[in-house]
């Protein structure tokens, strides 16, 4: 069977990567996991400073999945380069760098401070607040979208994927945006906003308030909106959102998806992604699938 897949010139072993924020560096799972076996290792959002997140309380369970509001706490770009790099690096994995910011120089800072190292791939989360229009999400208005891609790109030496916002109202059209701007590929979704009241307390469970939903729950919303953008750009796609099992997985790369990327799963199972692998590479075997690429998009 032939797993791997190439998305945007970068060639994976396998179309298997880790969500960014469920998997820090890499680190706090390489006792569990085989890094060596993934197709590529997502970090956890890097800033051009420290980020010292949200208050507690952040995290909470919720009916099919869970709710955080971690608010991208993240060590700064200068740590990271020095400490967790090095670290992935040991590894036979390509390194996918998740960049946050809250103005377009935030991203940029990044973006240009990763040039040079020896990371494989950035993924830039527009679904960050953009602290200089009022706290919409960059990834929430097409023009804003476009012009953070158009902007990173200036600076980018590895290709750029853009991590797009589910809280729209039209998918197509952002992932157009994007492909506007230059981007090289595409990942979604990210989490939906929602928000978790206690009762007997009245109150917010959240300190933020609200915050974004994951696992099983969004699924089917996630493969939806990942064959919508589909069929709307040429970019290659890594789908993710409630993938729980082999079968989640697959759903996307039929809806369209090159590669997936696996999150919430990761904190009750720390080895779905190996599981995953696995059976995308036994479904091949029993569905008479040579190459992966032979399954993308083909349910229209």
């Amino acid at each position: 069977m032939n797993m791997t897949v190439n998305i945007a010139g970068v060639e994976w072993k396998n179309p298997v990567t880790t969500a960014s924020g469920t998997f820090g560096s890499g680190a706090e799972f390489s006792e569990y996991v085989d890094l060596n076996r993934l197709g590529a290792v997502t970090t956890k959002g890097v800033a051009n400073v420290p980020w010292p997140g949200n208050p507690t309380p952040r995290v909470a369970e919720v009916y099919g999945g869970m709710m955080n509001a971690i608010g991208l706490q993240n060590p700064g770009i200068d740590l990271f380069c020095k400490r967790d790099i090095p670290f992935l690096k040991r590894y036979d994995t390509r390194i996918i760098v998740n960049v946050c910011g809250k103005t377009e120089e935030d991203y940029c800072q990044v973006v240009e401070r990763l040039a040079e190292e020896p990371v494989d791939m950035l993924e830039i989360n527009i679904s960050c607040p953009n602290v200089k229009e009022g706290g919409i999400a960059f990834g929430q208005n097409p023009q804003a979208a476009e012009q953070i891609t158009r902007a990173v790109k200036r600076y980018a030496r590895q290709p750029v994927i853009m991590k797009l916002s589910p809280n729209v109202t039209d998918i197509g059209e952002m992932a157009k945006a994007v492909e506007a701007g230059g981007a090289d590929a595409v990942s979604l979704i990210n989490t939906l906003t929602g928000m978790k009241i206690d009762i007997d307390r009245k109150s917010f469970v959240l300190a933020n308030q609200t915050g974004g939903v994951s696992g099983p729950a969004i699924h089917p919303i996630a493969v939806r909106m990942v064959y919508q953008a589909a069929k709307a750009v040429k970019l290659p796609i890594i789908g993710m959102g409630g993938i729980s099992c082999v079968e989640d997985a697959i759903e996307f790369i039929l809806a369209g998806a090159s590669a997936v990327s696996v999150g919430t799963a990761n904190f009750h199972n720390p080895s779905i992604t190996m599981e995953i692998v696995d059976g995308i590479e036994e479904y091949m075997r029993r569905q008479g699938f040579e190459k992966i690429t032979d399954m993308v998009g083909i349910v229209n």
